[in-house]
């Protein structure tokens, strides 16, 4: 097959996935039968690992052949066309959709394989197998997609699937109120990008412009056209990112989608769903070149989301949580890479983050798993003796998001760390370095009471499969050597990743390389890292207990920490309440119930019903009646007539 069939197949073997087990579901429903798991088990793994295996060799055409910039199908079909505007469908591969497809079906697939031993018995094996698959292939629509039109596509089934996957165990209140909530806010940020994408379609209709005027290719061709605008775009576009990709103020949604299964939390909000926003902004940043005010926002926001994650993660004490606030503090690290003119640094951290934190939330589930649903990490604790096959490979991955040398988020903390350096005020660098210390002080507290110390729980775990073992495995190798994709040239690498990635950004920095001060910025950062590392592990270790004094002592700010700074009831008292209420008294009570009803369709009725009674009182049934009645009437014509 060609290379351009190869790349159609890529998304088309998850939705035949999607396809057999959705029917198997079917099925199954209707006939009240029990699921084949091993057939769903089987259908669910082969069409990622197939779409993986083709990515891998035409990942390799790209690195084999420099004359090949990309892989691209061509319009495939025309969805619509009208006037100046024609929309046509069709993917392409280059170096950034080849490093997103490789992450997306790779650990995609190894999230699947441990899918298959996480919902065992599951009474919706098949249905959520289904929606797993259906998921890849609208994320692979994202970033395969040619234009922006095939991107909104993907963006908006991934949005659905998150929905359908948060809210899994749509019988229970407050699942199904989380699957609802991400729907929401998700919905709120496209509002904006669908903005920015009108302000593009604008801008080239204005000119008169025709052919794909949403195409990348095109888009890019003719963007000293959205100059004037850029600003706007960029922004509007970003609204949008910061709804997929959780951050201030769309991040809310993130943390309580922790309701839906593990293995969901590891595919949507460590390794795919939520760095869309990364990858839009850094498919797109040939436009926020053009607007240095958008990347300082983009850096602000980002900066000021992974501060406040970090803080709120320290006091959590469910699991999930903690590994939830750490994703949008960790999204807030790739976006100020971005905000700094770093996109090959912010896609190198999506990379490495896929790894280790996949790893730690399917450890997480792991754990949960094996001691019966148990979220609670003041009721774990010792299981590195007990689960030492998951322990190891979260302990690999607590050390990674730490950024301690060499594991892989080492190397892509840094080198945003650098460029932040280099291209922002010092107090963004500082207030980013100070994030990174706290991030490995959480991530420590965490691996220290749930696997250190002694066993508080109320069951004993229970034995896991090899199919659980073996991904969480990977992972954690994957969080080991990861990093060596990307080790910078101050020590002796080619930095192989930023090279590949280096056509995204336009305009190159002209700073003289500072080799001694970035090695001295880079021990500082390590020690750094390490001493809140073993802050964490000796605090920790030794007594549970030995933050009481400091709570009792700044109760007031623990209590807001613990509150999650109250957001989510900032939110509800000052958007959804007012919408709740206008919606009830306004909208319902007035222009449905009074309006629409009382006087439309309850009036209109009235009016023909009194309208049919008066009419009644001539229907007598006697004749002489009726003569009376047409006399009178031809008496009052021919007045009318001759007067």
């Amino acid at each position: 097959m060609t290379n351009e069939v190869l790349l159609t197949t890529i998304p088309l073997l998850p939705l035949v996935g999607f396809a057999l087990n959705a029917l198997i579901a079917l099925v199954r429903a209707r006939k009240n039968s029990s699921v084949p798991e091993k057939l769903v088990s089987f259908i669910a793994c082969l069409f990622p690992i197939l779409a993986f295996v083709l990515a891998i060799k035409l990942f390799f055409v790209l690195k084999g052949d420099h004359q090949i910039t990309a892989i691209s199908t061509g319009p495939l079909f025309t969805w619509m066309q009208a006037g100046f505007i024609d929309v046509s469908f069709g993917f392409v591969l280059d170096h950034l959709s080849a490093v997103m497809t490789l992450v997306i079906t790779g650990v995609g697939s190894l999230i699947h394989i441990y899918s298959t031993g996480y919902m065992h018995d599951d009474k919706g094996f098949a249905r959520f197998f289904a929606y797993l698959n259906f998921f890849l292939f609208f994320m692979l629509i994202l970033v395969l997609g040619d234009s922006l039109v095939t991107l909104f596509v993907g963006w908006e089934g991934v949005g659905l699937c998150s929905y359908l996957l948060i809210g899994y165990y749509f019988n229970e209140p407050e699942k199904a109120s989380a699957g609802k909530k991400a729907f929401v806010v998700n919905r709120i940020g496209d509002f904006g990008f669908l903005v920015g994408i009108f302000f593009i379609l604008k801008v080239f209709v204005s000119n008169q412009l025709d052919g794909a005027l949403l195409s990348f290719a095109f888009i890019q061709e003719h963007k000293e056209l959205l100059a004037p605008l850029a600003t706007l775009i960029g922004l509007s576009l970003f609204v949008g990112a910061t709804g997929k990709s959780a951050q201030i103020p769309l991040y809310i949604w993130l943390p309580d989608a922790m309701a839906g299964p593990t293995p969901v939390s590891a595919l949507i909000h460590a390794a795919t769903m939520v760095t869309a926003g990364v990858y839009m902004v850094a498919r797109l940043f040939f436009i926020y070149e053009m607007s240095p005010e958008s990347l300082h926002v983009i850096a602000s926001v980002g900066l000021a989301t992974a501060f406040l994650a970090a803080m709120i993660a320290i006091v959590q004490t469910d699991i999930k949580k903690v590994l939830a606030y750490s994703t949008v503090s960790q999204l807030g690290y790739m976006f100020l890479a971005l905000g700094v003119g770093a996109p090959q640094a912010a896609i190198f951290h999506v990379v490495t983050h896929a790894f280790f934190k996949a790893c730690m939330f399917l450890g997480a589930g792991s754990v949960i798993h094996a001691l019966h649903h148990e979220q609670n990490i003041h009721h774990m604790g010792g299981l590195f003796k007990k689960m030492p096959a998951t322990a190891l490979p979260f302990l690999v991955s607590t050390i990674a998001i730490a950024g301690i040398p060499p594991f892989a988020g080492f190397f892509s903390k840094d080198e945003i760390l650098w460029n932040v350096y280099q291209h922002a005020p010092r107090g963004m660098y500082l207030l980013a370095v100070l994030t990174a210390g706290m991030t490995a002080f959480y991530m420590f507290r965490l691996f220290t009471v749930v696997f250190m110390g002694k066993f508080r729980g109320h069951h004993e775990p229970h034995h896991l499969g090899f199919n659980m073992i073996l991904p969480v495995a990977v992972l954690g190798l994957l969080a080991v050597v990861g990093g060596f994709l990307g080790v910078p040239e101050i020590l002796h690498g080619e930095n192989h990743f930023h090279h590949w990635l280096g056509y995204l950004t336009q305009s190159q920095h002209t700073e003289t390389a500072n080799h001694g001060l970035e090695m001295n910025l880079m021990i500082g950062s390590t020690v750094w890292a390490v001493a809140m590392s073993l802050l964490a592990f000796s605090l920790y270790s030794r007594n549970l207990n030995w933050t009481q004094t400091l709570k009792q002592r700044f109760a007031g700010f623990y209590k807001i920490m613990c509150g999650k700074f109250y957001v989510d009831e900032i939110y509800e008292f000052f958007i959804v309440k007012p919408i709740r209420l206008i919606s009830e008294h306004v909208l319902w009570k007035g222009v449905d119930t009074r309006l629409v009803d009382g006087l439309m369709v309850n009036g209109s009725a009235n009016v023909m019903s009194l309208t049919g009674r008066l009419v009644t009182l001539f229907q007598t049934g006697v004749l002489g009646n009726y003569l009376l009645f047409l006399w009178l009437g031809l008496f009052v014509f021919l007045i009318v007539v001759f007067s």
